[in-house]
């Protein structure tokens, strides 16, 4: 069975918008073991630097609404659509570890331009919650890759 070309852009969008979302997740990650004891003072200077960082909703929407055509597009396809699946599971579970633990946090120190006394707590809260989310974009990545390889395989 060959796949339409409406098939393969939409798959190319799915993986083009987690690689961008899985991008911003690591650049956390990344920057956790070097931010994580920095002072008061520093520590809310580094975050200037995710001023904007919202805009990456457009991206997840992005992300979510592909994945979710991608899923309906492979009914017929149990070897594909179970990966994508998953990856639309790993997606939700990274939101959901985000409105949880990181908005609240965002939320107490008005994106970290407040210093609210229990700061530090709020920092290890939004710090690890953004590298679970990362884990779980990472899951939704490769769900996605591997899905992508089986699509090819299965439709040439």
């Amino acid at each position: 069975m060959r796949r339409s070309f409406a098939y393969k852009v939409v798959f190319f969008i799915a993986l083009l918008a987690t690689t961008l979302a899985l991008g911003g997740a690591l650049a956390h990650a990344y920057g956790l073991p070097n931010k994580i004891d920095l002072s008061r003072d520093e520590y809310f200077v580094a975050q200037k630097a995710y001023a904007g960082w919202n805009r990456l909703a457009y991206v997840l929407l992005v992300q979510f609404l592909s994945m979710a055509a991608i899923l309906l597009m492979s009914r017929r396809v149990p070897q594909v659509r179970w990966l994508v699946a998953a990856g639309i599971v790993f997606l939700v579970c990274a939101q959901a570890v985000f409105w949880i633990y990181t908005a609240p946090a965002n939320a107490l120190t008005d994106n970290w331009t407040v210093i609210p006394d229990n700061w530090e707590v709020l920092r290890l809260r939004w710090e690890y919650s953004h590298l679970a989310g990362a884990v779980f974009q990472l899951l939704a990545m490769s769900s996605l890759v591997v899905a992508a390889l089986r699509s090819r395989r299965r439709c040439g």
